[in-house]
């Protein structure tokens, strides 16, 4: 499918960013998850509303970051991602509280799993890596993309996934948020600074 039709297909599916958090916590609160229901990710889905909810309550926005955000024109910011995942949890807070400085940037999300042919055209070394955050003009043009983590998170995730002996995800996975907890945001905040600067 070619990138724009996915685009429109994608965006007819999506809901506001209000909606996901909405929906995330209804889904822990009800023991459910997007996509396939099994124990690991209505686990994943409990755990990451908890995170999200304090993430977006405790990160403090760079100013300089919220500065160009504010004077950005008319975007849609597409994101891509599922309630079970990780990464999701610490960037979709911070990517909604950026949203939400400026009314001209409408932010809709959609699940991954239901939006194949738009995640393909986005793949990271071949995965269908989430959270993956479009950045889209007025005409629905791509401006940017980002994801599915900061530089040096996903440097920790290649090695992990490079090991020959590697340890359990279920341990990996504390790993990786032990990182994300000491870096406070600040990755993401910069990677996004830099897209949406190189962008406009």
């Amino acid at each position: 499918m070619e990138l724009k039709k996915a685009i429109e297909t994608s965006l007819e599916k999506s809901i506001s960013g209000k909606a996901y958090e909405a929906l995330l916590e209804r889904f822990a609160a009800e023991g459910k998850t997007s996509g396939t229901q099994n124990e690991d990710l209505i686990y994943y889905t409990k755990l990451n509303a908890q995170r999200s909810r304090r993430i977006y309550k405790t990160t403090d926005l760079e100013a300089e970051l919220a500065e160009v955000v504010q004077s950005l024109p008319t975007q849609t910011w597409l994101l891509l991602t599922e309630t079970w995942c990780g990464d999701a949890a610490n960037s979709v807070p911070i990517i909604a509280r950026l949203a939400e400085l400026n009314e001209k940037i409408d932010l809709r999300i959609v699940f991954r799993d239901e939006n194949p042919e738009l995640m393909d055209l986005f793949l990271t070394k071949g995965g269908r890596s989430i959270p993956k955050l479009i950045g889209l003009d007025a005409n629905k043009k791509v401006l940017f993309d980002w994801g599915p983590r900061p530089a040096e998170a996903q440097k920790l995730y290649w090695d992990w996934r490079e090991e020959d002996q590697r340890i359990p995800y279920s341990e990996f996975h504390i790993v990786m948020q032990k990182w994300y907890t000491q870096n406070q945001g600040l990755a993401i905040q910069q990677e996004l600074k830099e897209k949406v600067e190189k962008a406009s």
